[in-house]
Order: C-alpha cells, then sequence, then structure tokens
C-alpha cells in the first residue's frame, strides 16, 4: 500500500480553524445579542396585532439560529482532539 504523510497539509489547516474557533464564537455571541435586541425593541414597539406577530416570529427564528450556530461551534471545538487524534492514528497505519 502507498502512504503519504499529509501531515505538513493538514496540520496547518487544523492550527487555523483551532485558532479561529474562539474569535467565531465571541462574534457569534455578540452579533447575535446585538440581533437579538434589536428584534425585542422592534416587538416592544409594534403597534399593530400582524406586525407584533412578524417581530416575534423573526425573533424565534433569529434565537434558534443562534443557538444552533453557537452549540455548531462549541461541538466543533470539542471534537478537534478527537479528530485530530484519529487523523493520526489513520496517517501512521
Amino acid at each position: 500500500m502507498f502512504l503519504v504523510d499529509l501531515n505538513p497539509v493538514v496540520s496547518p489547516v487544523i492550527e487555523i480553524i483551532d485558532a479561529l474557533l474562539w474569535p467565531a464564537l465571541a462574534l457569534i455571541g455578540s452579533i447575535g445579542t446585538i440581533y437579538c435586541i434589536v428584534l425585542g425593541v422592534r416587538l416592544a414597539k409594534s403597534d399593530d396585532q400582524n406586525s407584533r406577530l412578524r417581530a416575534k416570529k423573526d425573533l424565534i427564528g433569529a434565537l434558534i439560529g443562534f443557538i444552533v450556530i453557537f452549540i455548531l461551534i462549541i461541538a466543533l471545538k470539542i471534537a478537534m482532539p478527537i479528530l485530530q487524534n484519529w487523523l493520526e492514528i489513520r496517517l501512521q497505519s
């Protein structure tokens, strides 16, 4: 079987992804918080029933999206060492 050492290619990619995860989490957290505050203000200022329902629907959608993105970034942060170990094992065999 022909073995190729992919470590010089894979290591920089893993380091870049690992370095970008925490700043991405902070950026998503701050943007999500500001956006949810803006939607909450829009909900509080809405006068008629239709605009209130639309603002409520937008706020719920934003919160769900924010939570999903947050969970995926945390899961990727947790999975990075596991994936790194798996890759090292696969490259050694």
